[in-house]
């Protein structure tokens, strides 16, 4: 009987991570963009099928992230002199908090292709990671917005601005700078903010520090039963060893501005080569330099710089920044179709109940079935009205942010609402 009632209370007690209910951090509880959410509707309007539609002040192009009834994301002022944090309730759109976290007196003019709030948050019971590149990362409680640590002392020129957003795994919150003067990665205590290790990138780099940035999220891997950090910046990816830092392997494969997240699949961790635009599958469990022989296939000339790759079962789904969509055969790289899209695309898609959802910058939402076959949903759209933040800066009317599941609710953002869309 006293066994009985121990599974019946762990049973009861199992976390929302473990049920799917959440969508912590950008691309979701794995970071691959595949979501466990049922009932997501495939048609929408501005007004059909959305449960609800808030704005959300100033400028920000991270992705929402979902724990229990919060929503949170980022937005900062257009200038970069403020940095918020915002908390929105799951079922009725309202504000939680509006949180200013950090502010800055003589920011960056990043105005060409970013803004200062891109880095997506990562949230879990009782707290959530924000972070703003060098101008600041911070842990708060989710309860109170209460600060509970703050860090500022990781330097580094963004000089486009930053957009790699943190990761946590176990008791460790991983952060990557790839500017125009310092290139590093770092593992910071999860519950002080204090730096655990800091790794300096020693890559083949030209001299313009503008071809050393880079934009990608890490991704942390179990290959053999150890943890590694995959890190994906200009002119390579270099694996560190989660609990030291050390570096595990390398492939050099050229490019800059890389931001998409690795994925790993079939014994293969997938990897995008920045502006060069190529698509490489690395062998994972192998250590030292892999470029010669540690790349088990590659697709050039088509792979996307911002929007990073779905893999569904044994086929591989991407769509490029020019708005080609392509389905491959995940092992071998032989592709199935390639069709194009409308638009320019930055946000990641989402895999979600048999289908892909693609945000592209002018608004439009294409939904595809995952198929060897290309085989349409629909089409919908986001509003895209010009509009000015409060002291009177233009924000670029674009949507950027990459969407989130959860429990049959679709989170969109777009340059100045937060939407959930759901089947009412």
């Amino acid at each position: 009987m006293r066994l009985f009632v121990a599974i019946a209370l762990a049973l009861l007690t199992v976390s929302p991570l473990a049920a799917g209910e959440n969508w912590p951090a950008f691309r979701g509880p794995n970071g691959d963009g595949v979501s466990t959410a049922r009932n997501l509707p495939t048609t929408w309007t501005e007004t059909e099928n959305v449960l609800w539609k808030v704005p959300v002040h100033d400028k920000g192009w991270s992705s929402p992230v979902v724990w229990g009834n919060q929503v949170w994301l980022t937005t900062a002022k257009v200038d970069g002199k403020a940095f918020y944090a915002m908390a929105f309730d799951v079922e009725t759109g309202k504000v939680i908090h509006d949180l200013k976290v950090f502010t800055a007196e003589n920011p960056t003019n990043i105005s060409q292709y970013n803004s200062f709030a891109s880095p997506t948050p990562v949230v879990e019971d009782g707290r959530v990671y924000v972070h703003f590149g060098s101008f600041g990362t911070a842990c708060l409680d989710t309860a109170s917005g209460k600060e509970i640590w703050r860090k500022t002392d990781l330097p580094c020129d963004h000089f486009r601005g930053p957009a790699s957003s943190p990761v946590v795994h176990g008791d460790r919150l991983f952060l990557l700078f790839d500017g125009y003067d310092k290139q590093y990665a770092v593992a910071l205590d999860k519950k002080t903010g204090e730096t655990i290790w800091k790794k300096d990138r020693v890559l083949p780099y030209p001299e313009n520090g503008d071809l050393k940035k880079a934009f990608a999220t890490p991704s942390v891997f179990e290959v053999d039963g150890k943890l590694q950090v995959v890190c994906s910046a200009a002119m390579g990816t270099i694996a560190h060893d989660a609990a030291t830092g050390e570096e595990i392997w390398r492939v050099i494969h050229g490019g800059m501005n890389e931001a998409c997240r690795p994925v790993l699949r079939h014994g293969l961790i997938y990897l995008t080569t920045g502006h060069t635009s190529n698509l490489i599958a690395v062998k994972a469990g192998r250590s030292g330099d892999l470029t010669k022989d540690g790349i088990a296939w590659r697709a050039d000339k088509v792979g996307p710089t911002r929007p990073s790759p779905l893999v569904i079962g044994d086929e591989l789904y991407m769509v490029n920044d020019t708005g080609i969509m392509f389905c491959l055969d995940a092992k071998t790289g032989t592709k199935h179709w390639q069709e194009r899209l409308d638009g320019k695309f930055s946000a990641s898609p989402l895999f979600a109940n048999g289908n892909i959802y693609c945000i592209a910058e002018n608004g439009k939402v294409f939904v595809v079935k995952a198929s060897k076959e290309y085989t349409p949903i629909a089409t919908n759209r986001l509003d895209l009205t010009p509009a000015t933040s409060a002291d009177g800066l233009k924000i670029d009317p674009r949507c950027m942010a990459s969407p989130a599941a959860v429990d049959g609710k679709l989170f969109l953002r777009n340059h100045t609402h937060l939407y959930c869309i759901g089947k009412k």
